[in-house]
């Protein structure tokens, strides 16, 4: 399993990610009020202005203060685990 970082330390499991979007498309906007109304977003934005939202497999939307651009890298490059750091440095 493997997570990816969505900001201010939380994560998320990469392989319940359906796909990571921008906010400002007015389905878009729809999909978060109604998800909000349902109690089934997660704000993961510390307060601060969305600009990802990731849809997951089970109809969660899950929102970040990260753009969708820096998600995808992070979600390429991976979250290395301590153990992992530590077999980088030997």
């Amino acid at each position: 399993m493997q997570f990816v970082n969505v900001g201010f330390g939380n994560l998320v499991n990469a392989d319940r990610i359906l796909s990571v979007v921008t906010p400002d498309a007015a389905p878009v906007k729809r999909m978060v009020s109604r998800a909000k109304e349902a109690g089934t977003a997660v704000d993961a934005t510390q307060g601060r202005r969305t600009k990802a939202v990731l849809v997951l497999d089970n109809g969660m939307l899950l929102l970040s203060a990260l753009q969708p651009e820096t998600i995808r890298k992070r979600a390429q490059a991976g979250v290395l685990t301590a153990e992992d750091r530590e077999e980088e440095h030997e």
